[in-house]
């Protein structure tokens, strides 16, 4: 079993579009609207904007998370700074020897993002 898809509510699409093609740095696959759906792909995993759907935190690996927040600039409310979160201290969750830091956005429609990315421990 993998994951296929993962849906995200979104009132506007254009808006939505643009926010994750600035936030991701890719244009969307596809548009269908009618009904109101907007998909990008997340290596391999489609990430849906739909009108229908119920709001959710989905959280995203990004390399930088400062540049990730620079990016999406004014498109987005930064409602939890970069922190570092724990250790990995084995591969279960993420790299052994690196610490998760994340970070939460408020996305154009209203909905929590998260991102992560990996530092080595020093």
């Amino acid at each position: 079993m993998r994951l296929v898809q993962v849906a995200q509510h979104a009132d506007d699409l254009e808006r939505a579009a643009a926010f994750y093609s600035a936030l991701l740095g890719s244009e969307p696959t596809a548009v269908f609207d009618p009904p109101g759906l907007l998909f990008f792909d997340l290596g391999g995993v489609r990430l849906l904007l739909d009108r229908n759907a119920p709001t959710a935190v989905h959280y995203l690996y990004v390399d930088d998370l400062a540049a990730a927040i620079e990016r999406i600039g004014d498109r987005a409310e930064v409602i939890g700074p970069p922190h570092r979160i724990f250790t990995h201290e084995d591969s279960t969750l993420g790299p052994a020897g690196h610490d998760e830091w994340q970070a939460f956005v408020r996305d154009s429609e209203g909905n929590t993002v998260g991102l992560v990315s990996f530092r080595a421990v020093a």
